[in-house]
């Protein structure tokens, strides 16, 4: 089968990403082709693109994504081909309009999962999942702290945390985010640009602060995030959005209260069948009830990933993106 697949020779920035004309094997034991319907954009894509996280070069980038198999390879029982299924990896190579996978990388998709639902979620939805309920493990009731709130994961999370209970803190950088914040659920929408959060979120808690502050954007919030959490309160660091966070001195945690911090990754906590079929169900069924709104603020072609790159980095975008190919 002809494909067309990116392939990086290097690390940098958006300009080295470029397309290849490839032949897809029929696959190989165990393995599975797939024909992608619609691909999902992730911060996580800019990280290996640019080096922050280690990759192999040359090779493949992204990591999410839904569509339709075409072929299985011999002992594959999870899926027939017409199957529609998503992955998030981690095997890097989704920015493709077709690619062989390993059948445990794939998820197959419920009725009533729209393909470009399941690439705009499955990555974003699955960390939610986890952080929320297995990571930092939320009560209703408790008061949360959500940076980046009109992001693609952001607005998951406000909307996740709303649905168990949780009272909502959101960060933004617009006005125009900070509607489509409140409009997830968030209780409470702080323009960091006008604002300074730490003591905005004191005000909001009558001085206690947090019990949970959810970080992906990183380096810039990392201060605001220490300000806000409340006495042995949690600090999950999961994404790296405005650069990596360094230099923590452990002192300062015993300072600000006891914190604690964790920086957990999604194939930690989907790590065995039993974890993958648990939590999948969940998402899927958060987001078949509507309790949990998928909302994909903008898409490109496949072939704009650049472009798209450039926008995601730049913080132009709103919800999910997807590309479609």
């Amino acid at each position: 089968m002809q494909a067309r697949a990116v392939r990086l020779t290097a690390t940098g920035g958006p300009e080295v990403i470029a397309w290849t004309d490839v032949t897809l094997p029929a696959p190989g034991r165990n393995e599975v082709l797939v024909e992608h319907t619609a691909v999902g954009l992730n911060m996580i894509d800019t990280y290996h693109r640019g080096g922050l996280y280690p990759i192999p070069i040359p090779g493949g980038l992204g990591v999410e994504a839904a569509g339709r198999v075409v072929a299985v390879g011999e002992g594959v029982t999870a899926v027939a081909a017409g199957d529609r299924v998503a992955t998030f990896g981690p095997e890097l190579g989704a920015y493709a309009t077709a690619r062989i996978y390993p059948e445990s990388a794939l998820f197959k998709l419920p009725d009533g999962i729209a393909d470009e639902i399941a690439a705009a979620a499955i990555l974003k939805g699955f960390t939610v999942e986890f952080l929320v309920e297995r990571c930092a493990q939320v009560q209703a009731g408790w008061p949360v702290l959500v940076h980046a709130a009109a992001g693609g994961v952001g607005l998951m999370l406000v909307q996740w945390l709303k649905h168990i209970g949780a009272t909502v803190i959101g960060t933004v950088s617009t006005p125009e985010k900070a509607e489509a914040a409140r409009a997830a659920g968030a209780d409470h929408v702080i323009d960091y640009s006008r604002d300074a959060v730490g003591p905005r979120v004191r005000e909001l808690t009558g001085g206690a602060g947090v019990r949970v502050a959810f970080d992906g954007v990183g380096k810039d919030t990392w201060e605001a995030s220490l300000d806000s959490t409340g006495r042995r309160g949690l600090i999950v660091s999961y994404g790296n959005a405005s650069g990596a966070v360094s230099g923590v001195a452990l002192g300062t945690l015993s300072q600000k209260g006891s914190l604690f911090v964790t920086r957990p990754t999604l194939y930690h906590y989907y790590a065995d069948p039993a974890e993958r079929a648990a939590g999948s169900a969940r998402v899927w069924d958060m987001i078949a009830s509507g309790a949990l709104a998928v909302t994909i603020g903008q898409t490109y072609p496949l072939e704009e990933v650049a472009q798209a790159h450039r926008d995601l980095e730049a913080r132009k975008t709103t919800g999910s993106t997807v590309l479609l190919p």
